[in-house]
């Protein structure tokens, strides 16, 4: 029984698999051709046995029949097979320059029109993916391939004296569980996918290796792909446990007028195989690696069914790799997908599965188109002097009489641009006109006359260059308008400045003449002992003041009737005698050379620190003399020495009787 994709008999366009094709000229289209909608091509790979002495229980169920199509037999009931019919099939002889040469080559042409388009390598672990997509020093794969022959293209068409001028940029990325790595910079960390407000796929912060030959492409592809992640299975030594991606950039730039810019993007990508975790043997790291490839292939399914079958919504977002293929899948891509399959029997699940999803993702459309931008170069701005602003009559009052007389008139043999310099300050005209109506006036210049040469040109052309004039005078008397409403404006303006410049002069005139007083500090008072404030009455040579309180002011009175103070002077002013200044002073002084570090403490103003520094000052050099000896000892200012002989006098006096007891 034959249980197949049903296909529709059609001619088959690619090359049949065969070792001796050589390398064919990639051919040039032209700009300008915009290409039909084009689905997703199909290439089946087989890979040889890897086990010849398998034996036949471990026999080759896939045959090829011709170079489009194949059957699989279902070991397990021999009547049983399944036909499948792809864009090319390449059997076990097939070489890496057949499967190039005849699928991946002829896409690259339109990268030079703007286009994007992908290769993608799929297929069960241990397929041959990434031996298609890469290869070996003998047999070099499709990437390596692909990227010398776009490198010869650009160089050919950005050679000197070719319209456009080409640029190529190299990025390199994998996809690990679901985290998108830079290969290039690993260091970067998990990188975001994003889409621009035209829809294209980009990632923010990706590396770009600008690349002129196949060496610089060398130079960095190769200590990066060392940084994909791989590991060891049952099935494979060196198994991809990631999904890589070479993205390839191709800048255009037009180098004459109108300056187009075209962007061609080549993705390359190798993906990781789907894998069966009971013959893989897979666990721990391995077996969450496996879960998040499956995963991603599960998913890369379910985009192409909705595709197929017209879905509103299509689940590219439910996945890194699909949100990455969004171009190449239903995109604007020509995509090219590449299926490998293993010939042994124990493979026969994977190789139909893999097949079946070929089958579904060769009808899927994409509409590839050019990206192409205008951008022309940017005009220098003309810098208009106030003579170019006035009328003539307007002009001939501004110039002087020596002016007059001595200006040299214009040169006969103007250029063109001086002549209708006013066209360039119309920055808002279309480049092209602006480019043809200055090539107008050359041309009119160059035949010495004005009115005939006028009547002489073509009557579209005389229109247009009537109606340019006319919006010319309609321009310049518009400038004139702006011009005299901004002079008008600055008068206005100076005229109110100064107005309010000499109010405000006006108005802060009587606060210069303002005087300001500052009040004076008010004087402390030390308050004294009731006791030596009795003794100190009985003597008669004592002037002692005390404070009394009346009502909300304090006031100095003094203890005998004296004389009314004149006025402006303080009330709080204190008096002490002489003899009880020398007492406290005498008494500090004895503290000073003989009490200890604790007595110290008791005085006013004096710490744990400031007592040991005396102490420790008395005993280096010797006892004080005097109580300003005390300013020597490092730590003790001047001012807190006041401060200190201030807070102690009075009360170490207050401490000792006066006269006999």
């Amino acid at each position: 029984m034959d249980a197949g994709v049903s296909v529709r008999p059609r001619r088959c366009e690619m090359v049949a698999a065969t070792s001796g094709v050589g390398r064919s000229r990639l051919s040039k289209v032209g700009a300008g051709r915009s290409p039909p909608p084009a689905r997703v091509r199909v290439a089946v790979r087989l890979r040889p046995s890897v086990d010849q002495a398998a034996g036949e229980n471990d026999g080759p169920c896939v045959r090829g029949l011709d170079s489009c199509s194949l059957e699989v037999a279902n070991w397990r009931n021999h009547q049983e097979t399944l036909k499948y019919q792809f864009d090319a099939f390449y059997g076990e002889r097939s070489c890496q320059q057949d499967i190039y040469a005849g699928s991946v080559q002829p896409i690259l042409r339109h990268l030079l029109e703007g286009q994007n388009a992908s290769v993608l390598a799929y297929g069960p672990t241990g397929a041959g993916k990434t031996h298609t997509m890469l290869g070996s020093p003998e047999q070099p794969g499709v990437i390596p391939r692909a990227l010398m022959d776009l490198l010869q293209l650009t160089r050919e068409q950005g050679a000197e004296g070719q319209p456009w001028a080409l640029s190529v940029t190299m990025s390199y990325l994998e996809i690990y569980q679901e985290k998108v790595l830079d290969l290039l910079e690993p260091s970067s960390g998990d990188l975001v996918i994003r889409e621009d407000c035209r829809g294209n796929i980009l990632i923010p912060g990706l590396t770009q290796k600008p690349i002129t030959s196949f060496t610089d492409f060398e130079r960095h592809f190769l200590p990066a792909s060392r940084n994909r992640t791989v590991g060891a299975t049952r099935l494979n030594q060196r198994s991809s446990r990631s999904h890589a991606v070479l993205l390839v950039k191709v800048d255009q730039r037009e180098r004459l007028a109108p300056f187009r810019q075209r962007e061609g993007k080549l993705y390359l990508i190798d993906l990781a195989g789907s894998e069966d975790n009971r013959r893989t043997g897979n666990k721990g790291l391995r077996l969450k690696e496996s879960t998040a490839i499956n995963t991603s292939l599960f998913v890369l399914g379910k985009v192409v069914d909705a595709l197929n079958q017209g879905s509103q919504r299509v689940p590219y977002r439910d996945s890194k790799l699909t949100r990455l293929l969004q171009d190449s899948l239903g995109g604007s891509a020509h995509s090219i997908l590449i299926a490998n399959i293993a010939p042994e029997r124990r493979f026969f699940l994977d190789t139909v599965s893999a097949l079946n999803f070929a089958a579904r993702s060769k009808e899927v459309i994409n509409r590839p188109f050019t990206n192409e931008s205008l951008q022309p170069p940017a005009m220098a701005p003309v810098k208009l002097s106030q003579k170019d602003l006035l009328g003539p009559s307007e002009a001939k009052k501004a110039r002087g009489p020596e002016e007059e007389e001595v200006g040299s008139p214009e040169p006969p043999a103007a250029s063109a641009s001086q002549r209708l310099s006013p066209l360039q300050k119309l920055s808002n005209m279309n480049p092209a006109m602006l480019e043809r109506l200055l090539s107008l006036d050359r041309l009119l210049g160059s035949q010495g006359s004005q009115g005939a040469s006028t009547l002489s040109t073509p009557k579209r052309e005389r229109i247009l260059l009537m109606k340019t004039m006319e919006e010319k005078d309609l321009e310049i008397k518009r400038l004139k308008m702006k011009q005299k409403e901004l002079e008008a404006k600055v008068l206005a303006q100076e005229a109110v400045d100064a107005k309010e410049k000499e109010n405000s002069l006006t108005m802060l005139q009587p606060l210069a003449r303002r005087t300001v007083t500052v009040a004076k500090p008010l004087k402390k008072a030390v308050v004294m002992p009731l006791q030596l404030i009795q003794e100190q009455a009985a003597s008669p040579s004592a002037e002692i003041h005390i404070l009394k309180k009346r009502g909300r002011k304090r006031k100095l009175d003094s203890l005998e009737p004296e004389e009314p103070e004149e006025k402006g002077k303080h009330s709080w002013e204190l008096q002490i005698s002489s003899e009880l200044m020398a007492l406290g002073r005498k008494k500090i002084l004895d503290l000073l050379n003989e009490g200890s570090v604790r007595d110290l403490r008791g005085l006013q103003r004096i710490g744990q620190k400031k007592a040991q520094l005396i102490v420790g000052w008395r005993e280096l050099h010797g006892p004080f003399s005097q109580v300003e000896d005390l300013e020597r000892v490092e730590g003790i200012s001047s001012k807190q020495m006041e401060s200190f002989l201030k807070a102690n006098i009075l009360g170490l006096a207050a401490d000792q009787p006066c006269g006999p007891s």
